[in-house]
């Protein structure tokens, strides 16, 4: 029987492959659906590529490449033998759990048990062959299956080890002296205090410094003025600004050179005024909750509509998501996007949520042997098991240093995101995400000439204030809030908590309020001024998405959530406030450009030279460490304007194939001596003259298209930084494309129009086709979905959406899905509308 096997794989023998290290096993789930080897058919495992396939795209593997050698994972989940049969599931002979997979968590492990089957399989006749066969095969089938077994799962080996395992206690962190110089850290605002860094921001524990770190590959910017810090003051820990949570923060040993723990973290950032010490607990079914939990029972309860019989139901469209730890954020989402028909052509995730392959009801002979065994948990014990969305998330949060792990998020923050990617990947194709985009209309007035301007800019959600004092209860409010102090004042227990309730009106009255523009430059005084802004829809997106604004951050940075609750409506009608554009008596402000304001040094450095180009040495020692031409990085510097590594490491790579890429600079034509610079050339600067060729020269040197590159420049008044972003979020498009997605949008309401006399306002500042597409319509709505947060922080907590199909609301909660009965359409997070038709 060995010889014959032998004889079998021959033929086979070079197309299978043992795993090296870095290879990666997708043992536990399909690469076209997800199907795992739990499902009815198992998964196979190709021997050469050591991708997984369900029983239905294996043959098209096959047929595809040729590869004929699989290996067969089967994971049977049985009840344990009570005395009777137990069940129709064959048991293996050495039945065991061997498959580095995780357990369904849906079957409690005291009533079910495991037993992992594999098995080798040669196609197209499906021959197999079971395993371990370690006498019968060869030693390099037998060598390859046991690496395979043994690898552990593609996502496991992604997912970060614990790092409280490897990284060590800093020497420094129980001596460490902190100076009592009064400084207190704000809960947002933060800056580099030796640049304009906004992003990877460290705290110096010693001196409360913030200062930037060093720029990194994963797009962490900095100009590496911590470190220069602790060269200066010896001062060796620092903890990043934007990893500080409840249950920790990332601490570094400048003098280590190393990330340390720092077990007296909480103490050392209270020294600064950030208060650490209210830490969140986990609750039985492994989600957060808060040490007072009283004010939050009821949500809960309210939002889950604990206590009801809900009835689960099955099928398209009602196929629930496995939660993978804190991903309840993400499954809220998933579940409100793939509800719109734009959405749901994403192959993977569509095929598992939408075909009704995975939520099957239960079989009548299972209900029959639930009646018989009285128990009354027909409707939990028979919940479908959902998707697992682990691969979606690798895919998304690839990068991102807070959807990779595995911490609660803002479901709001991460609809953004998502939005985001849509965009960037959708050049040259459909983009589901423009249904959700719509066109601000901003009109900012000078309070001191009353001239005005008009600008406009793309958004995907309107965000509503929550005005406490327009709350209908405000009474019983002001009672608690007394009740509440006087407790706290003489040690007692706190009083039973009162939720605001705010008119729904009350919060879109004051998104359309006027506000206060901070720093307003007035280019008809040439000074800073007073100015008021008002935004309104200069168009209607298909989809409106409308974010209660209930999180905030105390001056002790732990972040808190308003106790709200907000009538909203089923049916909205923003129509009023449709902008209008520049009115009859409005006269506008000169479209001229804040003067620019540089330091006399930089300046009378400018004026002297014109033959050497500025040039951040710093930035270009930092991209020849990495092992580029000093020529090259004294380019790429240069043409990025001086912006710092990561947009000049983005340079180098657009253009590390051309010949010239490591020869001098050479300084082009624009640069040469030309008349010289007076006070009106840096000054203001009209609007309406094509952007600066320097601006122009810096964007098309990396590889951007000029006129595309013109158009950027315009939409955001010369910003390179922003008109970068603007670069990648609007593609450029042929005409044609233009004109037929504006052909696809409603009769009588042209793609990029308004209501008003100044029709062509909504165009991009440039004018042309190359402006963000909009599908306008009519501006009223009906509500479709909403998903809601429990808990205190978006950090801690639980999702669950509410989603309306065929008519009736349906609760999305993980992997169960029920008919809603009492949806809480006023405790809700993120609404989402669909328009109604114009008729």
């Amino acid at each position: 029987m060995a010889a014959d096997l032998g004889e079998l794989l021959v033929p086979y023998m070079p197309t299978v492959r043992v795993p090296k290290t870095g290879d990666r096993v997708f043992k536990s789930e399909c690469a076209f659906s997800f199907d795992s080897p739990e499902s009815e058919g198992g998964l196979y495992v190709c021997m050469n590529t050591f991708l997984g396939f369900g029983r239905e795209h294996v043959e098209r593997h096959y047929r595809k490449t040729g590869q004929s050698v699989y290996m067969h994972l089967k994971r049977h989940v049985k009840e344990k033998a009570t005395g009777a049969a137990g069940g129709a599931i064959p048991r293996r002979r050495n039945g065991k759990v061997f498959l580095d997979l995780e357990l369904n968590r849906d079957f409690n492990g005291e009533d079910y048990e495991y037993e992992d089957e594999a098995k080798l399989v040669i196609f197209p006749d499906h021959f197999e062959i079971p395993l371990p066969n370690i006498e019968e095969l060869p030693a390099l089938v037998t060598i390859a299956c046991d690496a395979v077994l043994n690898a552990p799962s593609a996502y496991k080996k992604q997912e970060p080890e614990s790092w409280e395992e490897e990284i060590q206690v800093s020497r420094h962190a129980r001596s460490l002296r902190q100076l009592d110089n009064g400084v207190r850290i704000p809960p947002s605002g933060w800056k580099c205090q030796k640049c304009e860094m906004r992003e990877n921001l460290w705290l110096n524990l010693t001196d409360g410094s913030v200062l930037c770190g060093k720029w990194f590959f994963d797009g962490s910017g900095g100009n590496g003025h911590a470190l220069e810090h602790y060269r200066e003051t010896n001062y060796p820990l620092a903890v990043k600004l934007d990893t500080i949570t409840p249950d920790g923060a990332d601490v570094y040993s400048f003098e280590e050179e190393e990330a340390v723990l720092d077990p007296h973290i909480s103490e050392h950032l209270s020294h600064f005024g950030i208060d650490m010490l209210q830490m969140q607990k986990r609750t039985e079914n492994g989600h957060h909750t808060d040490n007072n939990s009283r004010p939050r029972v009821s949500e809960w309860e309210v939002i889950q509509e604990s206590g009801m019989k809900l009835k689960a139901v099955f099928g398209s469209g009602y196929t629930g998501i496995k939660n993978l730890v804190n991903s309840s954020y993400v499954s809220t989402v998933l579940q409100v996007l793939f509800s719109i028909p734009d959405f749901q052509r994403m192959a993977k995730l569509g095929h598992g949520l939408l075909s009704g392959q995975y939520s099957k009801p239960p079989m009548k002979s299972e209900l029959i042997e639930q009646v018989m065994k009285e128990e009354h948990k027909v409707l939990n014990g028979h919940q479908q098991r959902g998707i697992s969305p682990r691969m979606f998330k690798s895919l998304v949060s690839r990068g991102h240093p807070e959807f990779s792990s595995n911490r609660q998020q803002d479901a709001h923050e991460f609809l953004l995101h998502l939005i985001n990617l849509v965009e960037r990947n959708s050049a040259g194709s459909e983009n589901p995400s423009d249904v959700f985009r719509f066109l601000v209309e901003e009109r900012v007035q000078c309070c001191q000439t009353r001239l005005v301007r008009y600008t406009q800019r793309v958004d995907y959600c309107i965000q509503l204030p929550t005005p406490i004092e327009a709350a209908t209860n405000r009474e019983e409010l002001l009672a608690y809030e007394a009740k509440r102090k006087e407790a706290e004042e003489n040690m007692q227990a706190p009083p039973e908590p009162v939720r605001a309730r705010i008119p729904f009106t009350a919060c879109l009255q004051a998104f359309t309020e006027p506000e206060n523009v901070p720093d307003f430059w007035s280019s008809a005084l040439q000074a800073k001024s007073a100015g008021v802004k008002t935004s309104r829809f200069a168009s209607f997106p298909e989809y409106m998405v409308v974010q209660i604004k209930k999180f905030t951050f105390g001056v002790d940075w732990v972040p808190k959530k308003l106790d709200l609750a907000i009538d909203v409506p089923d049916f909205l009608d923003l129509s009023r406030l449709r902008a209008t554009g520049l009115q009859a008596g409005e006269e506008e402000l000169p479209d001229l450009m804040p003067p620019i304001v540089l330091p006399e040094d930089t300046r009378d450095n400018s004026m002297s030279s014109t033959d050497s180009p500025e040039i951040d040495e710093a930035a270009v020692m930092q991209l020849a460490e990495m092992g580029f031409p000093l020529e090259a990085c004294r380019k790429a510097v240069y043409y990025t304007g001086n912006m710092g590594p990561e947009m000049a490491f983005n340079w180098i790579i657009a253009h590390m194939e051309e010949p010239d890429f490591a020869e001098p600079l050479n300084l082009p034509s624009m640069m040469d001596p030309g008349p010289p610079a007076s006070d009106s050339t840096l000054g203001a600067t009209p609007l309406g003259n094509s952007p600066p060729e320097e601006s122009i020269a810096i964007l098309t040197s990396m590889g951007f298209p000029r006129s595309h590159s013109i158009n950027a420049l315009k939409a955001t008044n010369n910003n390179l930084e922003r008109a970068l972003d603007w670069i990648f979020t609007h593609p450029e498009e042929e005409e044609s494309d233009a004109l037929s997605d504006m052909a696809d949008t409603e009769p009588n309401y042209n793609a990029f129009s308004n209501t008003n006399s100044h029709s062509d306002s909504t165009l991009s500042p440039d004018r042309d086709m190359s402006g963000p597409r909009v599908k306008d319509g009519p501006g009223r709505y009906e509500l479709f979905a909403f998903i809601s947060h429990m808990g205190a922080s978006t950090m801690s907590g639980h999702y669950v959406c509410h989603i309306k199909k065929e008519g009736r609301w349906v609760i999305y909660n993980d992997h169960k899905v029920c008919l809603s009965e009492r949806p809480p359409k006023d405790l809700g997070y993120i609404y989402f509308y669909h328009r109604l038709s114009s008729s």
